[in-house]
Formats: structure tokens, C-alpha cells, sequence
């Protein structure tokens, strides 16, 4: 069984997530819950959870505020949110699992069960200070990403990330580090949440850093070289957006 609290200062949706996981997710088993800021850290150092599902803005402060009260985070965390907001951008970067109100059950059993297939919480210590350094930050360029391969975790900067290749499923990472990290979500997932960080989608298998673009090549249809001299195909489709963007850096 995986012990859940559950926090959140809403009286009905708190009832309603007790409801759904009682309902829909028979292997959990909430041990407790809390209202507040100030309840939920003790009922957390009070319990050892295994998951916190917990909620973004509350009363008496924010859920990253309770966060940052306990010493140890010891458990793994699934945060909910009645709207987007800036914080929203800030977790996925960070790669930690979010729900939003009003919930659904089938996003709730989902991201309960992707929770339950990871069970690490070393790891969630390591998404969490990302978090913070990216809710701490004000210019886009100081920004951290978690991306989670098979046998690591690795927080890396956005401007020392060069490109982004897909094959299938899969997305591969190039850094100036001469790093090059493969992670199992598609491509468009990356495009969706880089595409404000003067990263350009230029052909339907590459994502690139327009910050370590140093030329492009008109010849067989056109190549950007990039500052690991590796060569990047430009789609016929792109190239005139391409050329705008260059004019505005």
C-alpha cells in the first residue's frame, strides 16, 4: 500500500481526492491529511508518507512554503493546482508530476501510478532544489531542467543545452559538456516547453538553442552548423521563420 496525506485548504476538495483515491486507486492509503501550511508540516513530520499530494496556494502560504520548512523530504510529491500559473513551468522543468483542479480521476489514477513506478525519493531531493532555484529565478537564461534517463537524474542549465534530437519516443540532449542525454518523452513535449527560451523547432526530428547557432548553410537545402560544429538539417517550412528570428536575437 502506498501511505498518502493528502493537503489542501479546501474542505470540499479534499474530500473529493479522498473520494477519488478510495475510489479509483485501491493500493493507496491516506493516513492523513491537513488544511494549512502550518498543519500540514507537522502531520508530516509526524507521518513517514510515501506520497504527498499536495496543494500549490493555500491560506497561510504556498505548498513549495511547506516544502521548505522540513529538513528531509523523504517521500514523493504530487502537487495540485486549481489554475496554470507560473509555478506550472517552474515543475515541469523540475520533472515533478502536477494535477489540476477541478481533477479529473483518470489524471489523478495516472499520476498516482507513475508515482508508484518510480518509489525513488532520492530522487525527488534532487527535483525539489531544481524547483526551488527555478521559482528563485528571474532571467530565463539561469533556468534548470531535470531531465531523468534510465540510470540518472541530471539537472542542466537551458543555455548550455545546444540541441535536441528525436528518435521515436525518445529525446536526445546535447550539451557543451559534450553530454548527450537520452530521455524516454517525445520531442513536441520538449518543443511545448522550451519554445520560450529562444529554442527553435527547425525540422521535425531537432530542437535547437538559437544562442549556439553559429552559422547556417544555404547548400542542400539548408544546415545550421552549431557550436559543437554538429550539422542540423532546416526544414523548407521553417527557413523563413528561421531568418526572422535571426534578425530579432
Amino acid at each position: 500500500m502506498i501511505k498518502t496525506i493528502v493537503i489542501d485548504d479546501e474542505v470540499k476538495a479534499r474530500e473529493t481526492i479522498l473520494n477519488m483515491l478510495e475510489t479509483y486507486c485501491t493500493d493507496v492509503k491516506v493516513i492523513a491529511t491537513a488544511g494549512s501550511v502550518k498543519e500540514g508540516v507537522k502531520v508530516l513530520k509526524d507521518h513517514h508518507p510515501d506520497l504527498v499530494l499536495l496543494d500549490i496556494k493555500m491560506a497561510d502560504g504556498t505548498g513549495f512554503d511547506l516544502l521548505r520548512k522540513l529538513n528531509d523530504i523523504d517521500f514523493l510529491v504530487i502537487f495540485i493546482t486549481a489554475f496554470e500559473e507560473f509555478a506550472i513551468r517552474a515543475i515541469k522543468f523540475s520533472a515533478i508530476d502536477y494535477i489540476l483542479k477541478p481533477l479529473d480521476p483518470d489524471e489523478l489514477v495516472n499520476a498516482v501510478q507513475k508515482a508508484k513506478g518510480v518509489m525513488n525519493k532520492d530522487n525527488m531531493s534532487v527535483k525539489l532544489e531544481a524547483l526551488y532555484e527555478n521559482l528563485d529565478m528571474l532571467s530565463s537564461n539561469t533556468k534548470k531542467i531535470v531531465l531523468k534517463t534510465t540510470d540518472s537524474v541530471h539537472i542542466v542549465n537551458l543555455r548550455d543545452i545546444i540541441r535536441c534530437e528525436s528518435e521515436k519516443n525518445y529525446t536526445h540532449f546535447f550539451t557543451v559538456e559534450n553530454e548527450k542525454i537520452t530521455v524516454s518523452k517525445t520531442l513536441k513535449e520538449y518543443n511545448e516547453l522550451l519554445n520560450d527560451f529562444k529554442f527553435y523547432r527547425v525540422h521535425q526530428s531537432h530542437l535547437i538553442n538559437l544562442a549556439h547557432v553559429k552559422r547556417y548553410d544555404k547548400k542542400e537545402g539548408g544546415f545550421l552548423i552549431m557550436d559543437d560544429n554538429s550539422s542540423v538539417p532546416v526544414s523548407f517550412r521553417k527557413k523563413e521563420d528561421l531568418m526572422k528570428l535571426f534578425k530579432s536575437l
